[in-house]
């Protein structure tokens, strides 16, 4: 979260710093007690008659005591909740009040991000179940996402999405764009190296134990595999901005964005795929992202960090 304040308070204008500081710290904060009473027994406490929807046991740490191995995954789990409503804050940053955004986290983490969870990571959920001994799912095979890249981050997306139409445009946003430049590209590049940093937490840690060496195996793949996408897809979108779209200019914001790009295209594949094609879909991944970011920007949505 010290990487996703840097990185927003860099990329909108200085007035509006404390503001974005503000709702990074509420995410944290309000985020985590939600996830303690609600968030949590809906996401991963599939009860003795689990249904496909949602959870319902273990709320305010009840039977944690007796297995406490579930205190790791209770706080693990809580990080990747809080990450999922933080990237609402940065597409609305600007145009939103602290206490609509408050509101909005208390949803996110009590209900909305526990739902899906528990549809692909509970064991019980309609994305990934077991039935006769084998793992399914509603639609054939069982969901393969490591580390989230759609249970997590196409989560927070699509509510940073869904924010941006609804909290509309900022005034004079695209009549004076030279006004709402990023204030401190410093600040978005540290704190692009802190969240690519942290990513080796999530990514490698998604392992969830290193008892054997299989798993070592496993977390150090995750890792080269996390290293080499968001370097594609940094150099994809630095020369398209470059080279391509206009106005061709050297871009750093730009590659910024493009870092976390491949971070997120390769985080639900991470521990399936070779090194080569962690490359590939690094370089999709950029690609993508600079299609989307420029379809937004002709619709006139504004998404200030561009987030979705």
């Amino acid at each position: 979260h010290a990487g996703f304040s840097l990185l927003e308070a860099g990329t909108e204008r200085v007035k509006n710093t404390q503001n974005i500081l503000a709702k990074n710290l509420m995410v944290v904060t309000v985020g985590f007690l939600c996830w303690y009473v609600v968030g949590y027994p809906v996401a991963l406490g599939p009860g003795v008659d689990a249904n496909r929807f949602a959870g319902s046991k273990g709320s305010l740490m009840d039977g944690f005591w007796e297995a406490k191995s579930t205190f790791r995954v209770w706080f693990f789990q809580g990080c990747f909740c809080a990450t999922g409503a933080t990237i609402v804050s940065g597409a609305i940053a600007e145009r939103a009040r602290l206490d609509g955004f408050t509101m909005y986290t208390v949803l996110m983490t009590c209900a909305i991000y526990p739902v899906v969870i528990y549809w692909g990571w509970s064991g019980s959920g309609i994305f990934n179940y077991a039935e006769n001994g084998a793992q399914k799912s509603l639609v054939g095979p069982p969901l393969m996402d490591f580390a989230g890249s759609g249970l997590v981050h196409l989560v927070g997306g699509i509510g940073a999405f869904c924010g941006t139409l609804l909290v509309g445009t900022g005034v004079g946003r695209w009549e004076a764009e030279e006004d709402f430049e990023a204030h401190s590209i410093p600040f978005c590049v540290v704190g692009t190296f802190f969240l690519w940093f942290g990513w080796y937490g999530f990514n490698p840690g998604s392992t969830l134990q290193m008892h054997t060496a299989s798993d070592g195996f496993t977390a150090s793949l995750v890792a080269v595999n996390t290293t080499l996408a968001p370097c594609c897809s940094a150099l994809m979108v630095f020369t398209l901005r470059a080279l391509v779209v206009m106005p061709r200019k050297l871009d750093v914001g730009g590659m910024c964005n493009g870092i976390l790009a491949g971070l997120v295209s390769i985080t639900g594949p991470c521990a399936f795929v070779k090194p080569f094609e962690a490359i590939i879909i690094g370089l999709l991944g950029g690609a993508i992202y600079q299609c989307a970011s420029t379809m937004m920007r002709r619709a006139k949505l504004d998404d200030v960090v561009d987030a979705f």
